[in-house]
């Protein structure tokens, strides 16, 4: 499947400020970034200054200015699964990612009462211990 233009992506959302987050959302994952390119793009398509689409690909985590070809597993360490053990379990994770894998920090996946959970794409994986967290950092 090929991936669609900027433009094509931009064709689908209403010329409003409301559409940036999505935009910003779709335009990640078609090209693995949002460049500088592509917030010019969508900073004029929007009738926003670069500066302030630049201000919120930089304020949240999920978006990238460079590429990472690299698979990503996201790690929850907000306070539940911090009161569950995720702590302990951070520098396995890490050494089993090595430069492979992308081992991300992301507070809450909505699993607070089964954690110490992890995201891998839409996956979501929960009761997470230190030879399953690290089996599934392996997999990917």
């Amino acid at each position: 499947m090929s991936k669609p233009s900027l433009s094509a992506i931009l064709a689908d959302f209403a010329v409003e400020q409301a559409s940036l987050l999505p935009v910003l959302h779709e335009v990640q994952a078609a090209f693995g970034c949002v460049d500088a390119a592509a917030e010019a793009a969508i900073a004029h398509y929007l009738n926003l200054s670069r500066a302030e689409v630049h201000g919120v690909v930089s304020f949240y985590h999920d978006f990238t200015v460079r590429p990472d070809p690299r698979p990503r597993i996201e790690l929850c360490r907000a306070e539940a699964c911090q009161a569950r053990g995720v702590e302990a379990l951070v520098a396995a994770a890490e050494a089993a990612a090595g430069n492979k894998v992308r081992v991300r920090t992301v507070y809450c996946l909505g699993l607070c009462s089964s954690g110490p959970a992890a995201r891998v794409g839409d996956r979501l994986h929960a009761r997470l211990d230190e030879a399953r967290l690290t089996a599934l950092v392996k997999s990917l």
